[in-house]
């Protein structure tokens, strides 16, 4: 696996290793490519809709997906750079303007109800958390409809400290999802040690479903243990018709996915607002 640029550098003087010194040169690219949309403020969210499961066209909550502009003004999807940008600053920076575009957008919406991504790493980012503190402290009712979402290899990299985040937060309000559960099993063990409000099913385990008997047990076994522990289960990449009713049969809570609506950088809810599922 190529290794992250942490620094700045000349890829082009690093190692020998041709495939190793593309990869440096193309995560180089990348991480110009986002510091220059975060330096002209060409960062944005595209908001997908989260489905009720068993309310039919009822929206539950809209995730928040960020994108940046290239220098050609395309829309660049977060696959295409959180990668390489996940452990360097700009990373923290990312998970910065995620979070104010989401806060902005719930003090300007009151019935909206909104998710967003984040590393366990911008916890202890300081201009995260003045940006989540002076929201909250200004309007309190956002923290009720914000959802934070940490993937389930974030969360195990730093447990005690999302923990402890987590049970802090939750006093104001806010909701937390944990991202690509069943991604790595060995984690269920430490459910019991943070406070999710919901399980977002690795999409991989989803695609599917519906005619794959082993993906049907182990997603079961996935719901079994979200409900155990009190949380919403969540089903992510739902593309097909016979996977989402597989699924709501299975006792999954809310779907998500291109069957339902592709990311949008225009703001859905302005035209039907979500209904409300958590608290």
């Amino acid at each position: 696996m190529p290794r992250r640029l942490t620094r700045w550098t000349d890829p082009r003087e690093d190692g020998d290793n041709p495939l190793e010194r593309a990869a440096l040169i193309r995560d180089a690219d990348v991480l110009t490519m986002v510091d220059r949309a975060l330096t002209a403020g060409e960062v944005m969210l595209a908001f997908q809709p989260v489905m009720q499961a068993r309310s039919p066209g009822q929206v539950a909550f809209y995730e928040g997906l960020v994108r940046v502009l290239d220098a050609t003004g395309r829309v660049i999807p977060a696959a295409q750079f959180m990668a390489a940008a996940e452990t360097t600053e700009l990373g923290r920076k990312l998970d910065c303007q995620a979070l104010h575009l989401a806060l902005r957008a719930l003090q300007s919406h009151q019935g909206l109800r909104l998710s967003i991504n984040m590393s366990a790493r911008s916890i202890a980012y300081k201009p995260w958390q003045k940006i989540l503190n002076s929201h909250l402290r200004r309007n309190p009712s956002v923290g009720e409809r914000l959802i934070l979402e940490i993937s389930e290899a974030s969360a195990m990299t730093l447990p005690d400290i999302v923990s402890g985040f987590m049970a802090e937060q939750q006093e104001k309000g806010i909701c937390f999802a944990l991202d690509e559960y069943g991604s790595g099993l060995a984690s269920v063990k430490y459910l019991k040690d943070f406070y999710f409000d919901a399980a977002k099913i690795d999409g991989p385990l989803i695609r599917g479903i519906h005619a794959d008997a082993d993906l049907q047990v182990t997603v079961a076994a996935l719901i079994s243990v979200a409900r155990h522990f009190d949380m919403f289960t969540v089903a992510n990449l739902v593309e097909d018709r016979a996977d989402a009713d597989m699924l709501t049969q299975m006792g999954v809570d809310c779907l998500q996915g291109y069957l339902y609506g592709s990311p949008s950088v225009r703001p859905p809810w302005e035209a039907k607002p979500p209904s409300r599922l958590f608290g």
